[in-house]
């Protein structure tokens, strides 16, 4: 056994579990920053507005409302303020009638979490419902019921106003994750057309577990996409971006339907290296030509830019696939459907509907 390689391989790949690590920090820096000042901001509102002594829900509350996620910010406002306040009256009331001890917890974490499952709360936050009511139940002096409720409600409040500033970031962010997916579907198709044009077994099913991989990458674009949707909601100062992030928005099924036809196609081409069969020379030179298309409109995403300029070579792709050669094994048949389908799929992003698409395809 080579240890020096494996000692080698395993320094690389800490290497990069540190830069990952580094670059997520990088993108989460801004909303830890904002947690940070909220959570002060709170304990400053409660302290001198209030006059209250030890405002400890103030900037939990505002804490948890904010997160370190863009998403469905404005609900879990709602959710964590109210659910906090829900809370601490529970344990408040419960503790002043009957004390405190291992009883007391018991039925006070049931009674809270049945509340926070009745305000159809998320499981994370139902969870820290129970914990706050623990807090109230056991470390907090039995006076001071109301201010509490109060903190809560001045940590949420912090957390609303703070939830309305959000950077440009979240709102690049699906265009920048639209322009690696369809920059990988073109690398994809290139390194497809490669294996075939040379019967190359391995290539191809290199191709093929990269292909599968892609997963990842429409998750993470899903993601963004849902994102920058709800920061335009929750955010005034970013209404003017919504038609844009919902027009990111609506890529994600093109593209998502487009892997899979892709993958399916790669997986043919693995068949048909397998077999050491011929494909025909113009499905290749099809394969390349959608392979420069998704380039392109990679470059129009990553610009800011629709990628509409690309629909004149689907269309003459199209036409193309009509008059193509004769399939004269399987595989080459399934390549030649799995092509008519990626030309609908490249069409639909450029921002034709389906119905559109499909009436743009010539039939052979």
């Amino acid at each position: 056994m080579d240890l020096s390689g494996l000692g080698d391989r395993a320094f690389e790949r800490g290497r990069l579990s540190v830069s990952a690590r580094l670059r997520r920090l990088q993108t989460k820096a801004w909303m830890i920053g904002q947690c940070a000042l909220a959570a002060g901001v709170a304990w400053a509102v409660a302290t001198e507005l209030f006059g209250h002594t030890r405002p400890f829900f103030a900037p939990v509350a505002a804490v948890l409302c904010l997160g370190t996620s863009y998403g469905q910010r404005l609900r879990r406002v709602a959710e964590v303020t109210v659910g906090c306040a829900v809370g601490i009256g529970i344990a408040d009331g419960f503790t002043h009638l009957f004390g405190q001890g291992g009883w007391q917890i018991i039925v006070v974490v049931a009674v809270a979490m049945s509340a926070a499952i009745l305000l159809d709360a998320g499981v994370i936050f139902i969870g820290q419902v129970a914990v706050q009511a623990i807090v109230v139940t056991t470390l907090l002096p039995l006076d001071g019921g109301a201010s509490r409720i109060v903190d809560a409600f001045i940590g949420g409040g912090v957390a609303l106003v703070a939830a309305t500033l959000v950077p440009g970031a979240p709102l690049r962010r699906p265009r920048e994750e639209a322009a690696k997916v369809t920059r990988e579907l073109a690398r994809l198709l290139r390194s497809a057309s490669d294996s075939a044009q040379h019967a190359d077994l391995d290539q191809a099913a290199s191709t093929l577990d990269r292909a599968r991989e892609t997963e990842t990458l429409l998750d993470d674009l899903q993601a963004a996409a849902s994102e920058g949707l709800e920061v335009v909601r929750s955010s005034p100062f970013r209404r003017g971006s919504k038609e844009q992030v919902r027009s990111i928005a609506d890529v994600v099924g093109p593209l998502d339907r487009a892997m899979r036809n892709t993958r399916v196609l790669i997986r043919r081409v693995v068949v048909s290296a397998r077999l050491d069969e011929t494909m025909p020379p113009d499905y290749l030179e099809m394969l390349v030509g959608l392979a420069g298309v998704a380039a392109s409109m990679a470059d129009e995403f990553a610009a800011n830019h629709p990628p509409d300029a690309a629909r004149p070579a689907l269309l003459s792709i199209a036409e193309r696939t009509a008059d193509a050669s004769e399939p004269l094994t399987l595989s080459a048949a399934v390549v030649l459907g799995q092509l008519r389908s990626l030309v609908i799929d490249l069409l639909e992003l450029s921002g034709l509907t389906y119905s559109e698409a499909i009436a743009r395809i010539p039939a052979r």
